[in-house]
Formats: structure tokens, C-alpha cells, sequence
């Protein structure tokens, strides 16, 4: 039985990371009027700084493998939280909505500075509310998988 339990916890997040990090490329792309291809540049550039637009088609598999492996580790956390907590599933919406919060703090304010970036988010009211709106909306669609996948632990 613990072994189904596991086998759904792995399915919600790989479905949950993997839909929810490519839609958040399309949202990068369209909050920042940027084609997905240049916003998988930036994102390799996470780990290869400027030398990530000097790259090719390769370059932006290693951003979009970057972008599903981060977003693999935050589906990971919220699975694991929402297989202990029934209040997770119950109100996923809520939830999801509330996890994107934490989620845009961490990325933006953590991981972003610490990366070969080394900056810190533009602050500007479009930029916050339009980069919240988007992990919301990412909180939302993991959320919404470990509802209907992950089963009680």
C-alpha cells in the first residue's frame, strides 16, 4: 500500500513540475514580451551568466531542464506537505494560490540573487504583481494535481 502511496506522490509531481514549469516559461515569455526560447536562455544563464545568449538551441534545452528541475523540487515540496495535510487537498485552490506566494519570494529574492545573475527583481508594480499572478497561478496547477493524485499517507 505504501508503495502506491509513493508511486501517486511521484505522479503528482512529475505532472504538477513538469505542466506547471512549462506554463511558467509561456508566462515568463508574455510578461516580459520575450519569446520562450530567449527566456530559456536566461534561465541557463542561472548557471552560465552572460554566456548563456552566446549559446544555441542547446543553451536553451539546458534553461528548459533548469526550469523543469526547479520546478520538479517545488512541486516536491508542496506533494509532500499536501500527502500529511487533507486541508492541502481539500482547499487546493486556496492552497495552491498561497503556496505561489512563498514560491515568488524564494525565487526572486533567494534563488535569482544567488544565481550567476547575482541580481536582485526589478521592482515596479507590473513586475510584482504580474510575476506573483504567475506563481500563483504555478501554485495552483500543483495544487491541483496532488488533489486529484496523491492519496492520504
Amino acid at each position: 500500500m505504501g508503495s502506491v502511496r509513493s508511486l501517486s506522490a511521484v505522479k503528482a509531481v512529475l505532472y504538477g513540475g513538469l505542466v506547471a514549469g512549462t506554463i511558467d516559461v509561456g508566462a515568463a515569455s508574455a510578461i516580459n514580451e520575450r519569446s520562450p526560447i530567449l527566456i530559456l536562455h536566461v534561465i541557463a544563464g542561472g548557471i552560465l551568466g552572460r554566456a548563456s545568449f552566446e549559446g544555441d538551441a542547446a543553451t536553451a534545452v539546458l534553461g528548459l531542464f533548469l526550469q523543469w528541475g526547479m520546478a520538479l523540487a517545488i512541486a516536491a515540496i508542496f506533494v509532500g506537505a499536501a500527502r500529511y495535510l487533507d486541508t492541502l487537498r481539500k482547499y487546493w485552490l486556496a492552497a495552491g494560490i498561497a503556496f505561489g506566494v512563498p514560491v515568488y519570494l524564494v525565487m526572486n529574492f533567494v534563488v535569482v540573487p544567488l544565481s550567476a545573475w547575482h541580481r536582485m527583481p526589478t521592482i515596479t508594480p507590473y513586475n510584482v504583481i504580474a510575476n506573483l499572478l504567475a506563481m500563483m497561478l504555478f501554485g495552483a496547477i500543483v495544487s491541483w494535481f496532488a488533489s486529484r493524485i496523491c492519496h492520504r499517507a
